[in-house]
């Protein structure tokens, strides 16, 4: 029977969030998603037409990545600012330790720093970057945490903000549904893939949540992006709307 994806089912809980799950298979899903985000989170196009028109070979653009998870996202934006001789520093962070133990055991990539910590606590150290970016945490976050993360995005970035995520549709959880199986018997992919698809926002949601400057827009496939150019004055916090 398939789930009601009319409204995010926020009770659902993936099992890579639990901190006694299986390390091994924790391990495991980690590195699924580097295959995985390389088909459908898009960040080559991502970086092609957002990110690589603000880096240069001379001077140094810094991103922060933040929720950076097994540290997928950032190696990939690290190695294609290398291959195109561009000069990107990137701090990738996950509050997670499992996570941080999981991305600095891998080979260092040249350019790239992780750190296990929160964006508010950047924020409260007086960080800056000029890029700050997210791969699919917005679906994790309840409505209070989202502004949170809004509101230190703003305060972190000086030129863009882009979070990227899954948007919630039948097509994408059919899909999902249909060809990963396979692929996640001894991981949490399949599961934690599907129970994600159904807590993740569509971009109307997101749009009625946020003001300008921020945008929420659609992607392909089944993407969402929440935006912000950062020479965009910071507004004062709005409260959370509903609850996450």
């Amino acid at each position: 029977m398939s789930p009601d994806l009319r409204r995010r089912d926020t009770q659902l809980r993936e099992l890579m969030d639990d901190p006694a799950c299986d390390l091994d298979g924790l391990h495991r899903t980690y590195g699924q998603f580097r295959y995985l985000n390389a088909v459908v989170a898009g960040w080559r196009r991502l970086y092609s037409q957002r990110i690589r028109p603000l880096l240069s070979a001379d001077t140094e653009t810094t991103l922060l990545d933040v929720g950076s998870g097994g540290g997928d996202v950032s190696r990939q934006l690290a190695r294609l600012a290398a291959r195109d001789g561009l000069r990107l520093a990137i701090t990738a962070i996950d509050p997670d330790e499992r996570a941080h133990r999981y991305a600095t055991a891998l080979p260092p990539v040249p350019g790239l720093a992780f750190r296990r910590a929160l964006s508010s606590e950047l924020v409260r150290e007086g960080a800056r970057f000029d890029v700050v970016v997210s791969n699919h945490v917005l679906h994790h976050l309840a409505a209070a945490e989202l502004q949170g993360l809004l509101r230190d995005s703003e305060l972190l970035a000086r030129r863009l903000v882009l979070h990227s995520d899954i948007a919630r549709g039948r097509l994408a959880y059919t899909a999902y549904r249909a060809l990963m199986g396979p692929f996640g018997r001894h991981s949490f992919l399949y599961v934690d893939g599907l129970r994600s698809i159904r807590r993740s926002y569509r971009p109307g949601e997101l749009a009625d949540l946020v003001e300008p400057p921020w945008q929420a827009v659609a992607a392909f496939p089944a993407r969402v992006l929440l935006t912000r150019l950062a020479d965009a004055p910071v507004l004062p916090a709005r409260p959370p709307v509903g609850a996450g």
